[in-house]
């Protein structure tokens, strides 16, 4: 356990992630999701946690493993046609995690997720949060509509809205 990642959790905490994620910023996510999603058949959620706090913190959890929690927990996995992305934020330690249900993930591969996770992570490291997520989105939403084309009328399955944790 590293005693300045605990620092770090514990000094930036949640407020961060409400400061440079205000509501007119993340109603912008919610559109670049929304239209995102006109292009392809799967689902995609932006999910921003400030810091880790409690057990996650203290047994050192890293974003990877918090990632899949919470894709977990938002059922992210639970898409008629297992294409549900979820790209996780971790602002105390500035990693992004893109998790990615079975079948999507059997088409983009690891690799494919990754640049997406680093192209983000040059934009937050210049302070351009917004312009890194939804560039993000629409990395993810080009994958997506190049391998889960829309058919037919379009369900919504999961809300477009990002969560801040």
């Amino acid at each position: 356990m590293s005693i300045k990642r605990i620092a770090r959790h514990l000094v930036q905490h949640h407020w961060r992630a409400q400061r440079i994620f205000p509501p007119a910023v993340l109603a912008r996510i919610e559109q670049a999701i929304r239209q995102g999603e006109t292009t392809h058949s799967g689902q995609v959620r932006f999910v921003v946690e400030g810091a880790l706090d409690g057990a996650p913190l203290f047994r050192n959890q890293p974003a990877r493993a918090r990632a899949l929690d919470v894709f977990s927990h938002l059922r992210i996995w639970d898409t008629a046609h297992n294409n549900g992305v979820l790209i996780y934020l971790l602002l105390a330690d500035r990693d992004v995690e893109i998790v990615a249900d079975r079948g999507s993930h059997a088409k983009v591969g690891a690799e494919g997720w990754e640049r997406i996770c680093r192209a983000m992570e040059a934009e937050f490291a210049a302070g351009q949060f917004e312009r890194g997520v939804i560039g993000g989105i629409e990395a993810v939403s080009r994958e997506l509509s190049r391998h889960f084309p829309p058919r037919g009328p379009q369900s919504n399955e999961l809300p477009d809205a990002p969560v801040v944790m």
